[in-house]
């Protein structure tokens, strides 16, 4: 629907001032004098209302836009009646002089044919301007444009004057600075000097932002009130409330209104009236705010609008085109983040997750260091460790069994020597070490982000939210509402006890099993796909064992797991992306009520499905692989064919690595970049195409000249930080889960972050929408599942060193069994003896003169009596001694590691002094302010009474005098 073919205009001539007012009809339940629409001076229409971001006096700003998609109304008796009940309606920009105008002949006369009704279109024509006209209620004001350059698409600007502003700033207990300035501790001494050196080292690597630098006086902020409005400073009212404080105002009001009323007539017809007593029933028990006008349809979209363009020499500088160049840039990675400044532009939980990134990777840095000393001392002592030296000589000639049935033949230990030298530079006993330090780390990390996150709540005024958070996340979410109708109209409920109906666990209980079930069933799954790859690689190896080709039989268990590796990357890749969208199906089906529920129910569903499909294959192979073999003449076997994988000689923390390492940066390089990129590019791309389809021939010239609202249609909605934690969670679980196989992780984390937070950055700048600011004082659950990520990785590491390293086995020889001290003999002590006599029919090797000798004996990896004892085969004593001390070194490992921890925790606080010392003195400043006031007050009060006493005084003592000193009455008796 055109705006000129809905409403009637004033004459060319008379147009300096526009008046829209939202006509009277029955049905909605409107005052024709109720609300103005568009109330503004005209301007030069050159000035395209300064690129879109004023009304069209290019006086008021725009603080929010709704967009809908206008079509022609289905009736015209509709348009008619509008007519003659004195609509006058207003035009938006561009309003075309040369249509007729309704209700004079050119639409709907009498003797013309009805178009065909579209209800679908009409309700949600009607529910829109009757939404629109309880904003006007709540004293917004709004301009329409349906004459935009994208084809089909209309736009509702939304401006909020100061009294709705300063009505809801009070509503929402925001903080404003007041007049009051005060001065900041400083630090003296010693540390002053320090703090002053530190400045002038990095000053380079600071942000060329105003503010950025260290505060030395604050303004006193105090919650808003009309009442006390001289407190605050208001000489430029304009910017008192910034554009993301007027933003998260009108978004806090289109949550809160609603529409009820909307209705349209049906026809006539059986059918059509009982549609429309259905329909009308509907209307009656439900309420539709911004959320559900969304979700049905009836908007498209709603959001506020950037700042401006962020590139361009005639772009007039703002806060966006400052973030784009300090921030969003590759050019600057090397700087500190403005934070403040994307807090000021984004609001306090975009805020706080830069500020919680920025913290997590500059902690990586000292912990990138000691893993670099720690693969360093690998690679200096390799050539002096004596078990990979025995491995490597030749001239032991010890013979291995084979590694599977018939088409495996024995083998020399000797050929894996290189994998036995790449195993000691992350299996040597500074691993232990690195692994201590990397728990005490991320105990440290989690303090002083505490401390930090403290800092930004003093310095954002945040330290007393916990009674304020009430925006955002308390409204009911539009599908627990339409939940809730539907439940009440098979009720049969009359409206008024509709509010008193919600939905129980019995309403949710299909939802609930479906979600067990659901979870389970993918869990799984991602078992079977484990098994599969198991499969894949026992298979392999005796396929290439088959190979004539030395070199090939030479590199087969290389081979084998990396190929192996790539496809579970390829897999949790795969899966990373169904188990998202399958965590947000189960957790709408459960229909949460608020939002913040949803999201606290969403996070918990995709962190559980996204970490058993990342660390799956990696817990195989750090606990399982190589546990459950069996034996020469007694192998385990799957489906009665596949014989249980093998640790290689040197154990399975070679392969941890392999498997730890491909994943990670597997991860980091095509989930979390390569997407990231091509994803957004590519839907901007396909949003170009599709809008060019639309659009008129000219789109190119008009995409150089769209309006600021436009232009932010074009780019993609804002979907919440949950991604962009998830990647991080997972990557933290990856640098502190399985370090001690990988010391490199840190590194690969570090320099994967430094590229992230640039990446994010580009994306919040210049592919997203501006989002809606949220306030929020923490990281929210994403602290707790940190907490227990954190203190999992203790455990793991413990048994990761006790369990899958040779560490332990080493430490039980040299001080029990060496004869000498050293560890000369180790490797033949870890080896069992096998009589290849002792074979099971049909598993032995097809070739056993493939070493050009016959062999009587071979041996294999275990702590086991040798055939010739009286009871060979079985478990040695040896096995059950390091067994013990691996139990042992797991419980003190453990216990000494969670003690160190909780140590830190108790001895960093989590409110730094001086932080606690500048909020105690705000508060005694504002105790201090009231209690002046109430003097001034008091003393106002005073001079007032004095000044009426005084004034009442000569009337009340003359007459007493008079009286006195007349002659009329002696004695002074009246």
């Amino acid at each position: 629907m055109r705006v000129n073919e809905k409403y009637s205009t004033l004459p060319a001539e008379d147009r300096s001032v526009h008046i829209i007012n939202i006509c009277a009809i029955e049905d909605i339940g409107y005052l024709p004098s109720e609300g103005t629409l568009l109330n503004s001076l005209s301007v030069d229409p050159d000035a395209e209302c300064k690129h879109g971001l004023y009304l069209r006096d290019g006086r008021r700003k725009v603080d929010y836009i709704l967009v809908y998609h206008p079509k022609r109304p289905s009736g015209s008796r509709t348009l008619a009646r509008r007519v003659q009940h004195g609509d006058v309606a207003p035009t938006a920009r561009g309003t075309r002089q040369d249509q007729p105008l309704p209700g004079k002949g050119d639409v709907g006369t009498a003797g013309g044919p009805e178009p065909p009704m579209d209800y679908h279109e009409d309700d949600k024509r009607f529910r829109r301007e009757e939404y629109e006209g309880n904003l006007l209620e709540a004293g917004l004001e709004l301009e329409r444009d349906e004459e935009t350059k994208i084809h089909g698409v209309g736009f509702v600007k939304i401006h909020a004057p100061w009294n709705v502003l300063c009505r809801e700033a009070e509503f929402l207990k925001l903080k404003m600075p007041t007049k009051k300035l005060y001065h900041i501790n400083e630090t003296r001494g010693l540390l002053k000097k320090i703090n002053s050196v530190l400045q002038k080292i990095t000053d380079p690597i600071q942000p060329k932002v105003a503010g950025h630098r260290p505060q030395t006086t604050k303004r006193l902020s105090y919650p808003f009130s009309r009442e006390k409005q001289h407190l605050f400073d208001l000489s430029d009212k304009d910017s008192f409330f910034d554009s993301k404080t007027r933003s998260t105002i009108v978004y806090e009001i289109l949550k809160r209104t609603t529409c009820t009323k909307a209705k349209y007539s049906m026809g006539q017809g059986e059918g059509r009236k009982k549609d429309s007593a259905l329909l009308s029933k509907r209307r009656k028990c439900s309420k539709y705010g911004i959320t559900s006008l969304l979700a049905n349809g009836v908007y498209s979209a709603a959001y506020p609008l950037h700042d401006g363009d962020y590139e361009g020499e005639n772009v007039e500088f703002n806060d966006r085109k400052l973030l784009y160049q300090e921030w969003a840039s590759y050019g600057v990675f090397y700087k500190y983040q403005p934070i403040d400044l994307v807090r000021k532009y984004f609001g306090e939980k975009i805020g706080l997750y830069f500020a919680w990134l920025g913290v997590y990777t500059q902690m990586l840095i000292p912990a990138s260091v000691v893993g670099i000393i720690v693969f360093l001392y690998g690679c200096a002592t390799v050539d002096e460790n004596i078990p990979s030296m025995e491995m490597c000589d030749q001239r032991h000639n010890i013979t291995m069994c084979p590694l599977c049935d018939k088409t495996c033949s024995y083998w020399k230990m000797s050929s894996a020597c290189a994998t036995a030298r790449a195993s000691h530079l992350f299996d040597n006993p500074a691993t232990v070490f690195f692994s201590v330090f990397m728990a005490l780390w991320a105990a440290t990390f989690m303090e002083h982000w505490k401390r930090k996150q403290m800092r930004l709540n003093y310095r954002w005024d945040l330290t007393g939210f916990e009674e304020e958070e009430v925006s955002g996340f308390d409204h009911p979410r539009a599908e627990y509402e339409a939940r809730v109708l539907e439940k009440s109209l098979r009720k049969e409920s009359k409206s008024k006890e509709t509010d008193k109906v919600k939905l129980t666990w019995r309403d949710r209980f299909p939802a609930y099993v479906t979600n067990l079930v659901s979870i389970v069933f993918m869990i799984a799954v991602t078992f079977a796909i484990v098994l599969g790859v198991i499969i894949y690689r026992i298979s392999t190896a005796a396929a290439l064992a088959m190979n004539s080709s030395p070199s090939v039989r030479s590199n087969i268990r290389v081979t084998v797991t990396a190929t192996a590796v790539i496809i579970n990357l390829v897999v949790i890749i795969l899966l990373d992306e169904v188990y998202g969208c399958i965590a947000r199906w189960l957790t709408k089906i459960e229909v949460p009520k608020t939002e913040k529920s949803f999201e606290e129910r969403l996070i918990f569903k995709a962190f559980l499905l996204k970490f058993v499909n990342s660390y799956t294959p990696i817990f195989y192979v750090a606990f399982f692989k190589g546990r459950f073999v069996g034996r020469p003449g007694d192998y385990v076997y799957i489906f009665r064919s596949f014989r249980m994988e093998e640790c290689a000689p040197g154990g399975c923390l070679m392969e941890l690595c392999i498997q730890l390492s491909i994943i990670m940066l597997g991860k980091q390089l095509i989930q979390n970049n390569l997407f990231e990129i091509g994803i957004p590019k590519m839907k901007k791309f396909i949003r170009y195409l599709r809008l060019r389809r639309q659009s008129p021939p000219d789109h190119d010239e008009y995409g150089k000249k769209r309006q600021r609202y436009e232009a932010d249609y074009t780019l993609e909605p804002f979907a919440g930080l949950t991604p962009e934690y998830m990647e991080m969670i997972i990557q933290f679980g990856f640098v502190t889960l399985f370090v001690a196989s990988f010391p490199l992780a840190p590194l690969f984390a570090l320099l994967n972050n430094i590229i992230e937070i640039r990446l994010d950055a580009k994306k919040f700048v210049t592919e997203l929408r501006r989002p809606v600011a949220v306030r929020a004082k923490d990281i929210g659950i994403w602290y707790n599942i940190l907490r227990g990520v954190g203190k999992l990785a203790v455990i793991i590491n413990a048994f990761v060193i006790s369990f899958t390293s040779d560490f332990i086995p080493r430490l039980v020889y040299l001080y029990m069994y060496s004869q000498n001290g050293t560890m000369h003999g180790f490797v033949n002590h870890t080896l069992s003896s096998f009589n290849v006599s002792d074979f099971q029919n049909g598993t032995a090797p097809n070739d056993p003169l493939d070493l050009g000798y016959e062999v009587q004996i071979c041996r294999y990896k275990d702590y086991r009596e040798p055939p010739w004892s009286e009871h060979k085969y079985d478990i040695s004593k040896d096995f059950w001694a390091v067994l013990a001390a691996r139990l042992a070194f797991v419980i003190v490992f453990q216990n000494l590691v969670m003690f160190m921890s909780d140590f830190v925790d108790w001895v960093i606080p989590d409110i730094p002094k001086d932080i606690s010392q500048q909020i105690h003195k705000e508060k005694v400043l504002m105790v201090e302010l009231f209690m002046r006031e109430e003097q001034g007050k008091q003393r106002l009060l005073g001079t007032w009474m004095e000044k009426d006493r005084k004034k009442e005084e000569p009337c009340n003592s003359h007459g007493p005098k008079a009286g006195l000193d007349s002659p009329e009455y002696p004695g002074g008796a009246l």
